[in-house]
């Protein structure tokens, strides 16, 4: 994914936590911002330290960075939006298959997958 779409700076996420709006499941947190005449979604992934050393962490967040380009690539996702995703602790134990089919779930619950 490139560094583009992706959320970097601490004011960014801070912004995105204060003034957006959050939906979850039992695997994943996600906040979500508009955000006028953006050429692409940004987003922003957290994985905390109770899921695993840094292999672990990043190995989750490599499957999730994943999920959402094949997302984008099925042009599923609106434009206007920066997000962030949290993992929560089951996500540690699921496969690539589960965490996209959770994934998805989440992502329409927070209404940031496009109405077909």
């Amino acid at each position: 994914m490139k560094k583009a779409y992706r959320v970097k700076t601490e004011a960014d996420f801070q912004k995105v936590f204060h003034q957006g709006q959050s939906m979850a499941n039992r695997q994943f947190v996600v906040y979500s911002l508009n955000k006028e005449k953006q050429a692409h979604f940004r987003v922003g992934i957290s994985v905390g330290k109770k899921l695993g050393n840094a292999v672990e962490r990043n190995s989750i967040k490599r499957k999730i960075r994943h999920c959402l380009i094949e997302f984008d690539q099925k042009d599923l996702i609106k434009a206007e939006l920066d997000f962030i995703i949290i993992a929560r602790a089951p996500v540690s134990r699921m496969d690539y298959h589960e965490i996209k089919k959770s994934l998805l779930h989440v992502l329409k619950r927070a209404h940031i997958q496009k109405e077909n």
